[in-house]
């Protein structure tokens, strides 16, 4: 459901885009660092969105990226032989529980 939501809000987001650039066709003058040049307007808008969301899309995908390689890590590591698997390290700590429970009882005793 989540994702549906976002591709809404996607495609009305270009579609405000690209209404908002249809209605701007003038030729507008585009100062580069060596230069400049006049292109219409809509050029101008739809190239700076698409920049815009080539560069927003490449930060999330090297974000992903390096989650995925450290959830991997941290899976590698959990399932290590240092550590055993997570029932063996639970199965450890509830027999560390229980000595200590025996150790308090038998305090109490004597």
């Amino acid at each position: 459901m989540k994702g549906q939501t976002y591709l809404i809000l996607a495609f009305i987001f270009a579609l405000l885009i690209a209404v908002f650039a249809v209605i701007n066709v003038d030729p507008v003058q585009v100062n580069y660092l060596f230069g400049s040049g006049e292109a219409p307007l809509i050029l101008v808008i739809l190239i700076s969105v698409l920049l815009g969301g080539l560069t927003t899309a490449s930060v999330g995908a090297l974000r992903y990226f390096k989650l995925k390689r450290e959830n991997r890590s941290l899976r590698k590591n959990n399932n290590s032989p240092e550590t055993g698997t997570p029932a063996e390290s639970s199965e450890q700590e509830d027999g560390i529980q229980e000595s200590r429970e025996h150790e308090d009882s038998s305090s109490k005793v004597t």
